[in-house]
């Protein structure tokens, strides 16, 4: 009789295989004497074993079947009931693509509901675990275990992070029959895919609102979590479910002076990119200009050309005098401005009198600005990035983007924290561009989603 064992990450089959039976994953360990597969491979072997009617004995699992109730229930939209019924249907392993504010949570909570097994929750920020902490308690009201920040208590409802999943998932891995990888476009980076393929639960659920990733490797989520199963972009959900919303693009002119000193520190940048043959649009274009600057004193004065020339475009001064103009306009609604580097987000800060929210911040100055914004103490905020994916600012009606990455993915997120609906909620979304900069193709690039169209 064959045994399954979970061990260090793996699935190990021992016994004699049937010699026309290909187990799904597995090859032959010479070494340990067994077949061994990715613990991922669980469900496709057991299916396997029990379609060809073989016997075998499960040493590999450890999770349990629970009996949940759930304490605090809301009535679910349909466009989450439809996600359900889809991920349900492709036998509990799948990926929802919802936008942000679209219940997204609320969908993994039926979904536990429905499973009743033992659940570990990845999320990719300490915010995100907390917040997910927050609501496994108050919805099933037993104790949660978390993993990652300093502790270390694992129950059959469990939060982590990617990082300690990373890091726990071999010892781990047979305990969680049910596995929810929010903002699962982390997943396939390096060491994070290890999570997913070190972990045997059956049952899978990846939560985002852009799945796509610049490398491509979005693809590996279906070997990960499993196929997309539904996906509703933002245009479908605003109005009804989502706050209706615009968004306006604002083109910034620099000064004569500011023009001549913007190209002048361009052309300088240009020409040492050039003579190199750096391709700055390739992913290792960034490292090797790094690389080549500090080199020699040609080098240090093109990094400072590019440093010079991204100041001027990202904080121009007639940015910030529009930005005055915008926080005086929106002064009665919650404002959340975004900028795509530190130093910008501090400079704002301190020319406005806002607090700021970095990922420098300590975690109990952040709650406090978070919980000061939302309760209307703060009109407005300022972050460079770390309120682009997952924290709950539901009061937020304002974002102003002062400046940004070209990636799709984090303007959509941004524009999806303005968006929980409430009562007469018309949320608006400005964006300052300098014109005639990189910084206008930069506004093209990463505007190229249906929400923008």
């Amino acid at each position: 009789m064959l045994t399954l064992r979970f061990v260090s990450g793996s699935i190990e089959v021992h016994g004699d295989v049937p010699g026309q039976l290909a187990l799904p994953g597995a090859a032959q360990d010479e070494r340990a004497g067994c077949q061994r597969a990715p613990a991922v491979a669980y469900a496709d072997i057991v299916r396997t074993l029990t379609r060809a009617k073989v016997q075998f004995v499960d040493e590999a699992r450890r999770y349990e079947t629970l009996s949940l109730s759930v304490q605090a229930s809301r009535e679910p939209r349909p466009y989450q009931v439809e996600a359900f019924n889809a991920w349900r249907a492709a036998r509990g392993r799948g990926i929802v693509v919802l936008p942000t504010g679209a219940g997204k949570s609320h969908l993994a909570i039926m979904a536990i509901a429905e499973k009743q097994r033992s659940t570990l929750v990845v999320a990719p920020t300490l915010d995100l675990v907390r917040q997910w902490y927050d609501l496994l308690a108050s919805t099933f009201g037993q104790r949660i275990g978390l993993v990652g920040g300093g502790e270390h208590r694992v129950e059959s409802l469990t939060v982590t992070t990617y990082d300690s999943a990373h890091l726990h998932m071999d010892h781990l891995g047979s305990r969680f029959g049910f596995i929810i990888f929010d903002e699962c476009h982390h997943l396939p980076s390096g060491a994070y895919a290890h999570a997913a393929l070190a972990c045997l639960a059956p049952y899978r659920l990846g939560l985002t609102a852009t799945p796509e990733r610049t490398d491509g490797r979005d693809a590996d989520l279906t070997t990960l979590v499993g196929p997309m199963v539904c996906r509703k972009e933002i245009g479908e959900l605003a109005g009804e479910y989502l706050a209706s919303y615009d968004t306006e693009t604002i083109a910034i002119s620099l000064s004569t002076e500011e023009r001549a000193a913007y190209d002048e520190a361009r052309n300088i940048y240009r020409a040492f990119v050039q003579k190199h043959h750096i391709r700055m649009g390739d992913p290792a274009g960034w490292g090797t200009f790094i690389r080549l600057s500090a080199g020699s004193a040609e080098g240090q004065e093109a990094m400072r050309a590019y440093r010079r020339q991204r100041e001027l475009a990202f904080t121009a001064p007639a940015k910030m005098r529009y930005l005055s103009v915008l926080l005086q306009e929106h002064r009665r609604d919650q404002t959340i401005i975004f900028t795509q580097d530190n130093a910008s987000a501090y400079r704002i800060a301190s020319d406005f009198l806002l607090p700021v929210i970095t990922h420098q911040t300590k975690v109990r100055e952040r709650s406090h600005i978070l919980k000061g914004f939302t309760n209307r103490t703060y009109g407005a905020i300022v972050t460079s990035k770390v309120l682009n994916e997952g924290v709950d600012v539901p009061e937020a009606s304002v974002a102003v983007i002062v400046s940004g990455s070209g990636s799709v993915r984090e303007h959509v997120q941004r524009l999806g924290r303005i968006l929980r609906q409430g009562e007469g909620k018309q949320a608006l979304l400005y964006e300052l561009v300098t014109e005639a900069t990189a910084e206008s193709y930069v506004s093209e690039r990463r505007r190229d989603h249906d929400a923008y169209r």
